[in-house]
Formats: structure tokens, sequence, C-alpha cells
């Protein structure tokens, strides 16, 4: 999950992550050198978080709860 500290959504997105048991690993994209071009790169998009699961973008917090709530977030930490 590409995140910034400060991020309301990155915690968000954490917190559900976290609840469901999968440890996530972070990419700070104020404090990694090339961090921001590399999201903008991988997902097109220039806003945190954007969010992978493995190699596919699922995009940010409001899309991962949409997964949560349809019952497909857990299918796909499998």
């Amino acid at each position: 999950m590409y995140a910034a500290d400060w991020c309301g959504y990155c915690a968000r997105a954490r917190r559900l992550l976290e609840s469901k048991g999968v440890t996530v690993e972070e990419i700070d994209v104020e404090a990694v050198p090339g961090a921001h071009a590399e999201m903008l790169a991988r997902s097109g998009c220039s806003t945190v978080p954007q969010i992978f699961i493995g190699d596919a973008h699922i995009g940010g917090a409001d899309e991962l709860e949409a997964l949560e709530a349809a019952g497909r977030l857990d299918p796909m930490l499998k």
C-alpha cells in the first residue's frame, strides 16, 4: 500500500486490512525517494492510499471497503 503518515484514508485501509490479519507493506510516498512516481506509474493515480493485493491494483480505501461490503475482499486475500 502506498501511503502517507497524515492520511486518514490510509489509516482506514490499514485498519481494515489489519482486522483481516493481513500484514500491510506500506511505502511512504513522502519518505521514500521515488515512491510517488512509482505509485503513479503502477496505478495511474496520484492520491494515497493506492492499494495492491499481489499485483492487482485495488484502488483506494473506498474501493477496498466496497470489496469488503460485497464479500469479495476475503477471497482476494487468500
